[in-house]
């Protein structure tokens, strides 16, 4: 079989049948009265069999090792071949998981796309103080790739890197939403901690659903924070954690101030107070009657006056007189 049939046959260009003969990988046996390259049967199954190495990412020195040596032992190799192809792989899935993000953010201008990879690849730095400065860089207006930023607030353990962060999510408008939500049903703890401050700097509705969902979490942090920012947006509901973290003295000042907020821009004021005094009569801990009396100085209106005024004659001393310094702090603002 000549060259050119064989070309056709097999799919091998003629230049690179030619380039196997000078390596001596594949050599025609034969020659025609007219000094053309002829092609045995034996010939046209070592080209299939080289063809099929190399569709292996064989290269074809190590092609032609495999067929001429005796004694190749294919193990080593393969398991090299394994290797390279999976680092291969990673790397084709991390190029096309940035085009991805490229492509989300739907940049407009070749501008926006230099930025978007400027801020992705500073994203992988080990430098804290780089990485919050390119968050920072982003213009306002600018294309973000919202599931990058996303991604590195859940994992993000600098706290002014996180901070950069979840400012440049809250400019998104919402749009990392739904993948921060994911972050809330995750089987780690400080990535659901991640998810709920990030989802509380969004000022959309939506956020506020989700904090929603997070008022029911097994861990007291994350219930703590979705329950000061639904208490800053008015939500009745973050009412009992707002006071379990006053009973319990976790961030008890903070948790009081916006009790106070949330009173006052609802009609659940006299709930509040009636929840306060509840949990005063059913304690004896004077350490927790001290911080609900504390607490009822941030509740405006005549309930918690009323609370305040029979703290006085308290019989724990502390009490009663936190109770008059309060009580006369009051009276005297309204004077």
């Amino acid at each position: 079989m000549l060259i050119g049939e064989v070309s056709q046959r097999s799919g091998v260009s003629t230049r690179m049948l030619r380039h196997y003969d000078a390596l001596g990988l594949v050599k025609p046996t034969g020659r025609t009265t007219g000094g053309y390259r002829e092609y045995s049967a034996d010939d046209i199954r070592r080209l299939f069999h080289v063809e099929c190495l190399r569709t292996l990412g064989l290269s074809l020195n190590d092609a032609k090792r495999a067929l001429d040596e005796p004694g190749f032992a294919p193990a080593e190799l393969v398991g090299e071949l394994i290797r390279h192809t999976r680092a291969r792989i990673a790397a084709e899935q991390e190029l096309l998981g940035k085009l991805e993000r490229i492509d989300a953010a739907a940049p407009t201008q070749w501008g926006d796309v230099m930025s978007i990879v400027t801020l992705l690849r500073a994203l992988e730095s080990e430098s804290g103080a780089r990485r919050q400065q390119a968050v920072l860089a982003q213009n306002e207006g600018a294309s973000l790739p919202v599931e990058a930023l996303v991604e590195a607030a859940l994992s993000e353990d600098d706290p002014n890197v996180a901070g950069a962060l979840r400012w440049s999510l809250a400019r998104a408008a919402g749009a990392g939403l739904t993948d921060l939500a994911v972050g809330l049903d995750s089987a780690v703890v400080e990535v659901r901690r991640r998810a709920t401050v990030a989802i509380a700097a969004v000022p959309a509705a939506e956020a506020t659903v989700l904090l929603m969902r997070a008022l029911d979490d097994g861990d007291a942090i994350v219930r703590d924070r979705a329950a000061l920012a639904l208490g800053s947006r008015h939500v009745a509901a973050a009412m009992p954690a707002l006071l379990e973290m006053v009973v319990e003295g976790r961030s008890d000042v903070e948790a009081a101030e916006v009790l106070g907020l949330l009173a006052e821009a609802t009609a659940a004021t006299d709930d509040i107070v009636r929840a306060m005094r509840d949990k005063l009569d059913n304690t004896d801990d004077s350490p927790t009657r001290l911080r609900i009396t504390q607490a009822l100085a941030e509740i405006p209106g005549a309930a918690a006056r009323e609370a305040l005024a029979e703290l006085t004659d308290d019989g724990d001393r502390t009490i009663a007189a936190t109770a008059s310094a309060i009580a006369h702090t009051r009276e005297r603002r309204k004077r």
